[in-house]
């Protein structure tokens, strides 16, 4: 058994049930259980000690941005003038719809965020009547993705 943290130890079924769950969340326990050889009722018990730690906080369907249009994905540094600007600019960032996620960083930046948007002209009024419009941005700094080449979770 590995410790994840001081509340659990996973090990090798728990790892196994994760990485089918990971690859597919609407994965039959029956089948799970199945290759691991235990009982369904095992398999559930196992997964509600791994909610309770808080190892797993959930599961969810994604959806294909690009079927719904969203075909540009940008990185925006946001410079903000003072760093109590923090809470109020994130607050703002919250209202915008396409920011899909936001960070405090080191570095540079104050907060970097991730947004996509239907094509470039759509992203070019996010940026100027959106997110520099906030009170406390100083300026931006933004990169378009090409490509993205890698997506996945922290392996276990």
């Amino acid at each position: 058994m590995k410790v994840v943290n001081e509340e659990i130890a996973i090990d090798g079924i728990d790892k196994i049930i994760l990485r089918e769950l990971m690859t597919d969340a609407r994965k039959p326990i029956l089948e799970i259980a199945r290759k691991v050889g235990i009982s369904g009722a095992a398999i559930h018990q196992r997964l509600r000690k791994l909610e309770k730690a808080r190892l797993i906080t959930g599961s969810r369907f994604i959806i294909d941005p690009k079927i719904l249009g969203y075909n540009t994905m940008a990185f925006i540094g946001i410079y903000l003038d003072r760093a109590v600007s923090n809470p109020k600019a994130v607050k703002q960032l919250e209202e915008i719809p396409e920011v899909i996620e936001c960070h405090y960083t080191t570095g540079n930046w104050s907060i970097f965020i991730k947004i996509l948007c239907k094509n470039n002209e759509h992203l070019m009024h996010l940026l100027n009547k959106k997110i520099q419009a906030i009170d406390g941005v100083s300026r931006t700094e933004t990169f378009i993705s090409l490509n993205q080449q890698i997506e996945r979770q922290i392996q276990v």
